[in-house]
């Protein structure tokens, strides 16, 4: 045997190795980033290496820790290597020339540092002991360009699955729901890993647990493991990431999740999770790994995609807690707006609200005050296709003339003196939606006109704006004006009233459907009950008798207020008839008892007059109080004093 060491051959500027070695090694650095792994590089040239010492069978070779050929080129005219020679080879890092036979020879070379255990063999007859220099400056060169290949090769793959990544990350904000997304993650994590399965562990910090989704192979689908135990919980711990490359050998490893769902784990590879607040929510797993072991290139594609995972995921589960509270604040809402009664008018009034909910037809609601138009309206609203967009509720006659327009239609910022920013107008905010104008007999003439416009071309233009502005409204008005009587006097436009009356309901007032009063009056009392954290409210048969015989000039409003104080300052769980004493007064209160001389019309107009004069009376002359206590808004208020003809009432404002 001849040997020749590393050092005994500056292999740069050596003259000992041909000329055609010395372009072969040229070629072979040239072309190394031409080629997408190591196989392909291999297959090219190990014939052109064979060639230059005119060998039959050129290969690479590898102790692993056994020795096994990886690539080769000819055949093998020797038979068996002699191993231990090549073992030398490795342990002298030397080179060597070996006549395996009497006619068959041997040259042995490591390829050089990064290549451990790796040597270029080259046999046949006419490889003689002067190829010794140009072998070793092969293997050399042969080292660096397979380096080459290698790190030109990862960074092609790492360039993949950054691309990859990027792509699932836009897949994954197509999925809106939680279990889709998870099994989306995980099948394509064992794609960019190249593994046989993956999952998402979320941590539970209040039960000190973590579930995995999707658990593969457990009957009802979910997996739930101590924070604290296996690997998961290890990288949970440490929040550091974890390769295993032998799952049983490892003491750390969980084999309970094995016998559960009778899966067989070899390899694990663990990442913590993080969300968009950097903080660790859990951990990602890729099991199994197809060939060789996880590298620290699978960690890094699994870190990257757990950071999108993770902002997916949250952004997922807050949609779904979004639509969970708009779902109950629904539900809330369609139960509030129920129609309570068991009168023939509520029956027939219900009725007209479920055919007129699916439509968009516009709806005028009459009736006095505080006889439920509002709830009407949240009835045609949330029982219909527009439940899920804005409801939005306007009080015309709070409005006034110079404020109507930038309210209803908005504004640009510096359209006027005030105008500090841009702002939608409630047309805008109702988009999609239905838009109550409540007391709509209260607009001006010149608001009517505006309006109007809106409703036929379903344009607004903000205050300062040019531009106009499709909507999608319902309207729903309503008032407690005779707004036919109104057209006629020439204080409504009628063109406005027959566009907003395409369908009219008009709700009866309390007192004509008195049996009404105790299904409505159990129902507050309910509701307020539950408010006031008291156990069940009862009435008594007084209580019951008072509530009927009262004329309830504030309708269900009226009776709705009574029922809350009621609940909240009766000193027992029974409400008696003296209970109600301090809110439902009476004609005989103050010694005044209508002579049965005078008509009822004219009875009825002295108890009015003096039912409002001891309200403002007893809010010491506060208009605003009054009108709250009466159930009425203030506008309608002075308009009722007027009918009655009152010009003092004791107080003012």
């Amino acid at each position: 045997m001849q040997w020749v060491h590393w050092n005994e051959l500056p292999w740069v500027s050596s003259g000992d190795a041909t000329a055609t070695a010395f372009q072969l090694c040229e070629r072979m650095l040239s072309s190394a980033y031409d080629f997408q792994g190591d196989g392909e590089f291999l297959r090219r040239y190990l014939n052109e290496i064979g060639a230059e010492f005119g060998a039959q069978w050129t290969a690479l070779v590898a102790r692993t820790p056994e020795w096994e050929t990886e690539h080769e080129f000819g055949n093998n005219p020797i038979g068996e290597v002699a191993w231990d020679v090549l073992t030398d080879v490795l342990d002298r890092d030397a080179a060597v020339w070996h006549a395996q036979s009497e006619n068959w020879n041997v040259i042995a070379t490591p390829l050089g540092e990064h290549h451990s255990g790796r040597l270029l063999v080259v046999a046949g007859r006419n490889v003689s002991a002067s190829g010794l220099s140009s072998g070793l400056l092969i293997a050399r060169v042969l080292g660096l360009a397979l380096g080459f290949v290698c790190r030109n090769a990862l960074n092609r793959l790492r360039i993949e699955r950054m691309e990859a990544t990027i792509q699932i990350a836009s897949s994954l904000s197509g999925v809106h729901e939680t279990e889709p997304l998870l099994r989306l993650i995980a099948d394509e994590a064992t794609r960019l890993v190249d593994c046989d399965r993956a999952s998402i562990f979320i941590w539970d910090r209040e039960r000190s647990e973590v579930v995995a989704c999707p658990a593969l192979g457990v009957d009802d689908g979910s997996l739930r493991l101590p924070d604290d135990s296996g690997i998961v919980g290890e990288a949970l711990r440490s929040d550091q990431p974890i390769r295993v490359a032998d799952a049983y050998a490892d003491p750390r490893f969980n084999q309970d999740v094995d016998r559960q769902s009778g899966y067989r784990t070899t390899s694990l590879l663990c990442v913590p999770l993080r969300d968009g607040s950097d903080r660790v929510i859990g951990v990602f797993e890729g099991m199994n790994k197809n060939n060789g072991a996880f590298t620290a290139d699978d960690e890094e594609t699994l870190r990257q995609l757990g950071v999108q995972a993770a902002v997916a995921l949250q952004n997922v589960q807050e949609r779904e807690q979004l639509l969970r509270s708009r779902d109950q604040l629904t539900e809330q809402a369609i139960e509030g707006v129920r129609l309570i009664g068991e009168s023939a008018a509520i029956g027939a009034l219900r009725d007209t609200i479920e055919r007129l909910s699916a439509t968009d037809l516009p709806v005028l609601i009459l009736g006095e005050s505080g006889t439920g138009k509002e709830v009407v309206a949240r009835s045609l609203h949330y029982r219909g296709p527009r439940a899920d967009n804005p409801f939005i509720p306007v009080n015309c006659a709070a409005l006034s003339e110079t404020l109507l327009e930038s309210e209803l239609f908005g504004h640009e910022k510096g359209s006027f003196t005030d105008a500090h920013e841009t702002r939608p107008g409630k047309f805008e905010l109702a988009d999609g939606g239905t838009l109550f104008l409540d007391e709509i007999g209260d607009m001006s003439l010149n608001g009517q006109a505006k309006l109007l416009r809106v409703l036929e071309h379903k344009l607004i233009t903000r205050v300062g704006g040019s531009h106009p502005i499709p909507i999608n409204v319902r309207t729903i008005a309503a008032t407690n004006a005779k707004l036919s009587e109104a057209v006629r006097e020439k204080r409504f436009r009628e063109d406005l009233y027959y566009r907003l009356s395409v369908v009219t309901l008009e709700l009866p007032p309390l007192r004509d459907r008195p049996e009404d009063i105790l299904p409505l009056a159990e129902h507050f009392l309910r509701q307020f009950a539950v408010q006031a954290r008291r156990p069940s409210l009862q009435l008594s048969n007084d209580a019951r008798r008072r509530l009927q015989a009262h004329a309830w000039p504030g309708n269900v409003r009226e009776l709705r207020n009574l029922m809350e104080r009621v609940a909240f300052l009766s000193p027992s769980e029974r409400i008696e008839a003296d209970d109600m004493a301090f809110n439902l007064s009476h004609a005989t209160e103050g010694g005044l008892e209508p002579s049965l001389d005078q008509g009822l019309d004219s009875a009825t107009r002295g108890f009015q007059r003096d039912f409002v004069r001891r309200s403002v009376k007893r809010v010491n002359g506060n208009m605003t109080d009054a009108a709250k206590l009466l159930g009425l808004h203030r506008s309608n208020l002075y308009r009722k004093m007027r009918q009655l003809e009152m010009t003092e009432v004791g107080g003012g404002e």
